[in-house]
């Protein structure tokens, strides 16, 4: 790996990695449309000689296809995330997801890069009958849209795979949590704490279970898996990781956790049932085998990565700031 294409290189994880690739001598190309991304994430990157960064949408074919030239890998982090809101706006999740990642796939194979990362979701097993996941789980019904962009993202990965010689590894991600985190239950529940302290509003009755994975052992992972499969090369075009810890908790552990951080006792209230949303899983516990099995594993346990979410969130405001200008 010489030089890298990250799209989605503004966001929470698109950022982080690229820290992590130019801290590994790695040439990086960042790629963000900063619809949602922040420039502020990359301050550091633009420090450093090896990194180039490009303003521009994944759904401009052309462009993104002249920007990836002379890359050897691409890491493929940007999508809509929007899971909640889905239903709200039905054609974001094909735009931004599943036509954009056939754009990725068409730009790569005219630059003839046979290598690509894809940042995928717990969300594509809807909700499994079979818990704790595994890769090889047979799909259920999709409940989301997000879910489902995914799921045809992936396909159409393991077409190219199939069709062109193309390399994939895809991580199907729980929710992960950490520094430059900004959007998920642990945002949402602190702006709601320092705009009242005295109450909170959970959606869902607080009982759902979830998995969440701290971004810095996210990056470790991926970046341990390409390590590990260069010296043991696959049978296969396209590899699938599930990516999150032996654990997961309940929302309302959760919300102890951020409120003991934050030494308060608000007045908590209920509303929707078991789910809090549309396409909301009430339980999330993905199978980890198969990472674990190559010798990476989490350095953080989910209470962990909560409580350094909340501190960054405390000492970083402005991303409420920006958030709400979106």
């Amino acid at each position: 790996m010489k030089k890298a294409f990250v799209t989605g290189a503004a966001g929470f994880i698109g950022s982080s990695l690229v820290d992590r690739l130019l801290n590994d001598g790695i040439s990086v190309i960042g790629w963000d449309n900063l619809s949602t991304g922040q420039e502020r994430f990359l301050e550091n990157a633009h420090k450093n000689k090896n990194f180039h960064f490009i303003k521009g949408d994944n759904l401009d074919l052309p462009a993104l296809t002249k920007a990836m030239h002379g890359c050897d890998i691409i890491f493929h982090l940007a999508a809509n995330a929007d899971v909640r809101f889905g239903t709200h706006h039905p054609s974001k999740d094909l735009e931004q997801n599943t036509i954009a990642t056939f754009n990725v796939l068409e730009s790569a194979r005219s630059n003839k890069i046979k290598r690509l990362v894809f940042s995928s979701t717990g969300s594509v097993y809807g909700e499994a009958a079979v818990i704790p996941t595994p890769e090889d789980a047979p799909f259920p019904l999709q409940t989301s849209l997000y879910g489902a962009s995914k799921v045809a993202g992936e396909a159409m990965i393991s077409a190219f795979g199939e069709g062109f010689g193309l390399q994939a590894y895809i991580f199907r991600f729980v929710s992960i949590v950490g520094e430059r985190y900004t959007h998920g239950h642990i945002f949402d529940f602190y702006k709601q704490l320092t705009e009242d302290p005295t109450k909170l509003r959970i959606l869902g009755d607080g009982t759902q279970r979830k998995s969440y994975l701290y971004i810095q052992d996210c990056i470790d992972a991926i970046m341990h898996v390409l390590n590990y499969k260069s010296s043991k090369p696959s049978l296969f075009h396209t590899e699938i990781y599930n990516l999150g810890t032996q654990e997961y908790i309940e929302v309302n552990t959760s919300v102890k956790t951020i409120c003991s951080q934050l030494g308060l006792s608000p007045t908590l209230t209920h509303s929707g049932g078991k789910k809090g949303w549309i396409g909301d899983n009430p339980f999330i516990f993905l199978e980890t085998k198969k990472i674990l099995s190559t010798g990476w594993k989490p350095k953080l346990t989910i209470e962990q990565g909560i409580i350094r979410t909340v501190e960054w969130l405390k000492a970083n405001p402005w991303v409420y700031d920006v958030r709400d200008k979106t």
